[in-house]
């Protein structure tokens, strides 16, 4: 039987032990919820840098415990001098997946930590300085940290396409190849970095003197990114996207994310008839509600500033709602592929004994960004805007200032026993699948919180590291039930029991008698710390 981890002061999950230890540190030291979040974010930008970084971008979902939710929205925009004309004087027809012009738009991470922040400090009153939250990344970026095994597969794997990145072969090649699981990798830079942000304080990211720093190695290395960029950004307090269900009010993130797609298909398959978990009815279900969320999502959704259509809207139309679910058949599957998006995150989550959740997701989109490395902050660069389209106009269409689509996502649900449920996972496409895997098997089928997230998953279309668009299954599900699903006309594609390709998903939930269970993915190398 797997075991769900339980406690009543606190408790962390993320893909890297380290980092949940980290956050359970700051807990211990009587830390709240979202500074214990806050360490456990700086630790996976040290020890976990495929994954993601300082100079990535990050979205917070905040569950206070009088029953608020809000969210934080730390994407940044394209550069200014990031336009077509750029592009097209390097004779380029689409943005390049790595290197300088894939460094493209701001890196907000930091800015939402600090937002998130001040958030805790005007509700709960700060406890803790930032040299206590950001101590333990401090401290792996300096003296170093053992390279996890998938790490160093996915350095080995890239170490091609990466090693001629500005930056990049000085820290993950140190010795002329990459490293191999157990070698220690060490960051002093990015230690010096964080130890500038923890004594001058987080602003110092897009103004001061470290600021300068960072736009002039990004300038070196040809990144239109300026310092005027880094000055002009700021995070922003946003309201969630919700919708009901049965038991239950489901809470995302808003546009530039795909989290309207994630809300969908819990809110279309929550009209379905599916009596039994790991049924047909059950995954060949979720895998139509996809299809139809995907649909709408690639239609309708990015920078919301240039969107016709808010969000919200077809959450809270039950005909719009009803439409999609009658063009679900439950016996056959829709014809695919349709556009895919791809990316790698991390999605940690916190709790404290307050009653107060944090959902939180940060990325540099692809495996270590554009690959670029600044010399003097140790900082890896997002490559997020590569997914802009060189296009005059149109969905996704590079424009200075505009957000880039987003595969993140933070989930959580109020239930209305009075559980508070915040979950999530890596892994582009399958975020919204893996979602739905992790919450109807828990939430309508039962299922023990670990078990949800232990058990297969399968993925519609293209994720980390992987650029088919078959409909990916883990090799633990029942033959009978494979069977079906190909006969019902999906176009399935084994793979291994436990691969990465689905996410490293985790998930918290708070009852209302205290009590705090974990989850954390065997399919990463996190824990789940409690306290």
């Amino acid at each position: 039987m797997l075991h769900t981890a339980r406690s009543l002061r606190g408790m962390v999950t993320a893909p890297h032990h380290l980092a949940s230890q980290a956050g359970l540190q700051v807990l211990r030291a009587g830390g709240s919820a979202i500074e214990a979040a806050v360490a456990t974010a700086a630790t996976l930008a040290v020890v976990y840098p495929h994954m993601t970084s300082i100079g990535g971008d990050g979205f917070w979902l905040i569950c206070w415990p009088d029953g608020r939710v809000e969210t934080i929205d730390a994407c940044g925009g394209a550069a200014a001098a990031a336009d077509l004309a750029l592009y097209r004087r390097a004779g380029l027809t689409a943005v390049p997946w790595r290197g300088p012009l894939a460094a493209n738009t701001v890196a907000g991470t930091v800015s939402g930590w600090a937002l998130a922040l001040e958030r805790a400090k005007a509700e709960r009153g700060g406890t803790l300085s930032l040299a206590q939250i950001l101590g333990e990344a401090i401290g792996y970026a300096e003296e170093g940290v053992p390279m996890t095994a998938g790490g160093a597969a996915i350095a080995r794997e890239k170490s091609a396409e990466l090693k001629t990145v500005p930056g990049y072969a000085s820290v993950f090649e140190p010795d002329g190849r990459p490293l191999v699981e157990g070698e220690i990798l060490r960051n002093p830079a990015l230690g010096v970095t964080l130890r500038e942000l923890s004594s001058s304080g987080l602003s110092g990211f897009y103004e001061g003197v470290l600021a300068k720093r960072i736009a002039e190695d990004l300038a070196t290395a040809g990144s239109p990114v300026s310092a005027a960029d880094l000055a002009g950004h700021k995070a922003q307090l946003r309201d969630p996207l919700s919708v009901r269900v049965r038991n239950a009010r489901l809470f995302n993130m808003a546009p530039p994310t795909q989290g309207v797609a994630s809300l969908l298909i819990l809110a279309l398959f929550d009209r379905l008839k599916a009596d039994e978990g790991e049924s047909f009815a059950h995954i060949h279900g979720l895998i139509e509600a996809t299809k139809q969320a995907f649909r709408y999502r690639d239609t309708h959704v990015g920078d919301p500033a240039y969107m016709c259509i808010e969000a919200q809207h077809v959450l809270d139309d039950p005909a719009a709602l009803d439409a999609m679910t009658a063009s679900i058949d439950p016996e056959r599957a829709m014809p695919w592929p349709y556009p895919s998006q791809v990316g790698d995150t991390v999605w940690l989550g916190a709790a404290d004994a307050s009653g107060l959740s944090v959902s939180v997701i940060q990325s540099t989109y692809f495996e270590f960004g554009s690959g670029i490395v600044l010399p003097q902050t140790g900082i890896v660069w997002q490559n997020r805007g590569a997914g802009f389209r060189l296009a005059e106009d149109g969905w996704n269409a590079l424009r200075p200032g505009r957000k880039p689509f987003h595969t993140l996502n933070p989930a959580a649900a109020k239930f209305d026993d009075g559980r508070v449920m915040v979950y999530g996972t890596m892994g582009g496409e399958g975020q919204p699948q893996t979602q739905a895997a992790v919450f109807s098997r828990y939430a309508r089928y039962g299922m023990g919180l670990q078990t949800a997230v232990t058990a297969p998953r399968w993925l519609l279309g293209k994720t980390w590291g992987d650029e088919s668009v078959t409909l990916k299954y883990e090799d633990r599900f029942a033959s009978e039930l494979i069977g079906y699903l190909g006969a019902a006309g999906h176009a399935l594609e084994r793979v291994a029991p436990f691969t990465s390709i689905m996410g490293h998903a985790g998930a918290l939930v708070s009852h209302i008698d205290g009590v705090i269970e974990g989850a954390s993915d065997p399919r990463s190398d996190g824990s789940v710390a409690a306290w």
